[in-house]
Order: structure tokens, then sequence, then C-alpha cells
């Protein structure tokens, strides 16, 4: 227990009491009269002492707006606003009149209990944990609590949305059609490749728009920006997002392709607007006959048919965190595995597509 060497002082409106740990100095205070307000704001600076936990009378919706404002500074403006989305439905009704220093673990499982019983999906639901568990961090780093959402469970029963992969038809078309309806015209689809590569690389949607000729050297495509649906230019998803997808004779074809139409361009497709590419997309779709699938969707794509490959192989070329189940439990690339997995993935697509 951290020695304390003094008692709060009543200064006729509330009790004080300073402590001092590791050269940090804290206020702690009660407003209660009385005995029983000395020995609160004592208590206090105690937990202080033993705990490093400054403060505990702030109330979780005040310390929440706090979190997203720091959020918002770190990143893009989409993900704050969604994590705000969250908190405004499903956070805030549960616990955010409570103080900081009352929640505890069944508080945070009772949110996710709750919104569960909303209908919300596994995602989400994984989501909004990790909202909460990154919102007590941001509290235990500024000692205001020791609370953490280890333990805390999405139910088992959870829904989880199903995915539409194109399957080998799908993609024997894709590979040999170029045309779409626009406008009541056929015409060449200006964004064929970007449709194939989806598909070759497992690249996000946001990653192919924000993709340049100068990220591709080496034969090696570095993924180092994404564009969100607000056009904002990001690092990507998360920390994995940026990494390195070597180049199959097939992907090499689509580039080829692809300069010729936008040589003299700076970025590798030229989309102004995510919306304006789900349409096109929608449109070649309808026109060709291929399954109904989002461009995401060419993300689960990819990893269906790279199952033919050992799990291990697969999960840096798609960029997912450690934490993300592609099919498993993860294992970083090895050196050298990477043109390795291109060229077993060449081998795979080749007997698709033809």
């Amino acid at each position: 227990m951290g020695k304390r060497t003094n008692n709060a002082v009543w200064d006729g409106k509330r009790w004080r009491i300073a402590v001092q740990k590791d050269g940090v100095r804290k206020y702690f205070y009660s407003s209660k009269p009385g005995k029983r307000g000395k020995c609160e704001a004592n208590a206090k600076a105690d937990r202080f002492l033993d705990e490093g936990v400054a403060d505990d009378t702030r109330r979780v919706d005040d310390l929440y707006k706090e979190f997203i404002k720091d959020k918002e500074l770190s990143t893009c403006a989409r993900n704050s606003y969604n994590i705000q989305n969250r908190y405004d439905n499903y956070v805030k009704p549960i616990v955010g009149g409570r103080r900081l220093s009352t929640l505890t673990t069944v508080d945070i499982q009772h949110v996710i209990n709750k919104a569960f019983g909303k209908g919300l999906a596994e995602k989400t639901l994984k989501n909004l944990r990790g909202d909460l568990s990154a919102f007590l961090k941001y509290c235990r780093l500024q000692s205001l609590t020791t609370l953490t959402a280890e333990g805390v469970t999405i139910p088992a029963s959870a829904k989880r949305s199903q995915k539409t992969i194109l399957q080998p038809s799908d993609l024997q078309i894709l590979f040999s059609h170029e045309n779409t309806m626009y406008r009541g015209k056929v015409v060449y689809d200006y964004w064929i490749h970007l449709y194939r590569i989806a598909v070759l690389t497992g690249m996000r949607p946001g990653e192919l728009i924000g993709l340049r000729w100068c990220d591709i050297h080496d034969g090696i495509i570095h993924i180092t920006r994404s564009v969100n649906v607000d056009q904002e230019v990001t690092q990507g998803k998360n920390r994995n997002a940026i990494r390195p997808v070597y180049i199959t004779p097939h992907i090499k074809r689509e580039l080829d392709q692809q300069y010729l139409l936008t040589e003299n361009c700076q970025t590798v497709f030229e989309v102004p607007t995510t919306d304006m590419l789900r349409d096109h997309w929608k449109r070649y779709a309808e026109f060709n006959g291929i399954t109904k699938t989002t461009l995401y969707e060419m993300r689960h794509t990819f990893v269906s048919v790279a199952q033919a490959l050992p799990e291990g192989l697969v999960k840096k070329i798609v960029g997912h965190s450690q934490s993300m189940d592609t099919w498993g439990t993860y294992a970083h690339l090895l050196d050298g595995q990477g043109s390795d997995t291109a060229a077993r993935l060449e081998i795979v697509f080749d007997s698709i597509i033809k």
C-alpha cells in the first residue's frame, strides 16, 4: 500500500488533499461535509498511490467525448463517426451516466449483451467491444481506472453476415469479357482491370483506388494508402494494411493493360468516387450475368480461392491483423515466402480462369 503522510483539509467548501507519486502531484476532493467527506478524499488519494488511479468522479459520457476527440486526431473522420454512432446507440443508454469508478466488467458485458439483443451481427458486436476496450485503455493511460475489457465475450449465437463470392464460372466471365452496358450502349468497361486485380490480389476497394504507379516497382505492389467513402486518404484499415503484394503474370498482364489507359496519371485507376465505382461494377456484373456481389466481396473471393494454399501464406497478403480470423490462427510470412506464395496463387487462378 502507498504511504500517505498527510490528511485531507477542509477549505470551507470541500475536503482537499494533495499527494505525489513518481514525481506526479495530484489533488483529490470531496464535497461531503464531516468525517465521511474527509475519509472519501483520503481514500481517493490512497487509491492513486496504490493503483495509480488519479480520479474516480468523472462520468463515462464526459470521458467518452474526450476519447472520441482523441480518436479524431489519430484516425479518419469516418472511423470516429462510427465510434460515436455506436456509443450513442449502444453504450450511452446503458452506462453513459455512470461514474467511471463504479464501472465493472459485468457492465461492459451488459452493453454487449443488450446490443446483441437488438439484433447486431457478430462483426458489429466485435467493433463495439473494440471501442470499449480502446476507451478503457485511454482511461488507464490517464490513470483514471484499472478496468479492462478482458473476459468480455460475444454471444456464441450472434449472427454472422453472409458473404457472396464469385464462382469459377463468374471468374471465367470476368477474365474474358471487357464490355458493359452504359446509357443503353455496349461499351468497354474502363475499370475492368481493377475488378480483375481485386480478385487476383485480395486488395480492398479503397486500397485499389489509392494505388499509384510509384507504388509498383521491383515486381511488388507496395500498399501504403487507402481512400475511404468520404474520399479521405488514410494509411489503411490497420497497421497490417501496409504490406507488399507480389506481382504474378496474371496481375502483371492486367497492370500493363491499365497502364495503357492511365500512363500519364499518378493514380493507377483514376476513380473519382467510390459510389461511381460501385455503380460501374454493378452494371458490369448485371450485363455479363455474374453473381451479384460487392467489390469488397471480391476480397472474400480471393481468400476462398487461396484456401488451396497453406493458411499461413495468405494472411499477410490480405493485410489481416493477428486477431483477425481468416481461417484460424495466423502466422507471419517468412523471408522468401512472398514470391513462393505468388507462384502458387498463379497456378490456382490459372486453373480456374483457363
